[in-house]
């Protein structure tokens, strides 16, 4: 099932909050416009780095409703639909309708810890019964568990899991995936640096964080890459390398919250446990922009 709405670069999107923390949908609106006039293919909402976390189960709602009326099918929206609970994730999944929604983005189980076994099965359940197409999203360095290769492979055959957002850092297992996987099947880069040799060796594009910083120069990196133009893809990649390594400095997305308040496009504000980076990431992050 290859899905090319998933192709190309998408910004796993921050939720921009008031000084009272409350969800500024001026802010993300503006955001958006922005993303979407610098050639952002589609967007992802409810990802890690919208602290998805912290949000309430009607403010998920709020914030996938506004995206889907803003966008307005202009680009696809990849929405967030994830955790350790597997009943409680397919208990959210039934009860939200999906016009809009052209797939779900789902983190592989935190905090519990499941074998492969138990892996497997979760994302096997997601999939049967999400009404649109999965990506199933791979973060060890987050959840205390990697999903891997060999089960990666065994789910790329279920018929409603169209990709995996890599962000493991191995590329031993990356390219693994990429030398077995079913045609049909796409690998996303989840780790921003490590894009451009993905794609190098056929990866389908980005889930990105910087792209929210540098939407014209990723999504041109991407599409240079993904039409051979390696030299051309090279150049911005090494262009963003140095923004990208100071945004996940100090923690995520508090570095790219800062980015975006720096561009005027938000407020700085975060929700606990997070907070804003420290003063010396900050002003390194402020040199770079």
């Amino acid at each position: 099932m290859l899905n090319n709405k998933f192709s190309g670069t998408a910004v796993a999107t921050v939720t921009p909050f008031k000084k009272d923390k409350s969800i500024d949908f001026v802010a993300f609106e503006k955001l958006i416009e922005y993303y979407i006039e610098n050639g952002i293919d589609y967007l992802v909402v409810l990802g890690t780095t919208g602290e998805n976390a912290t949000l309430s189960a009607e403010e998920k709602n709020q914030v996938i409703d506004f995206a889907i009326e803003k966008v307005n099918g202009r680009i696809p929206i990849v929405a967030g639909f994830g955790g350790y609970n597997t009943e409680n994730v397919i208990k959210s999944i039934k009860s939200r309708d999906f016009k809009g929604i052209d797939g779900i983005l789902s983190v592989s189980p935190y905090y519990n810890k499941p074998n492969q076994q138990g892996l497997f099965e979760h994302f096997t359940a997601i999939a049967d019964a999400s009404p649109v197409p999965v990506i199933i999203y791979n973060v060890p360095g987050r959840t205390g568990v990697n999903i891997s290769a060999e089960t990666t492979l065994k789910l790329a055959e279920h018929q409603n899991i169209a990709a995996i957002k890599e962000a493991s850092g191995n590329m031993d297992q990356i390219m693994k995936i990429l030398q077995h996987k079913p045609a049909d099947f796409m690998v996303i880069s989840g780790d921003d640096a490590l894009t451009y040799p993905m794609i190098m060796l056929g990866s389908s594009g980005v889930i990105s964080v910087v792209g929210m910083a540098e939407p014209k120069k990723m999504s041109d990196m991407v599409r240079f890459a993904l039409a051979g133009k390696v030299e051309e893809a090279k150049k911005l990649h090494f262009q963003l390398l140095d923004i990208t390594n100071a945004i996940f400095e100090d923690g995520n997305p508090g570095g790219i919250k800062a980015v975006l308040y720096l561009k005027n496009l938000i407020d700085y504000n975060l929700r606990l446990p997070l907070v804003p980076v420290n003063e010396k990431t900050y002003e390194k992050i402020k040199s770079l922009i």
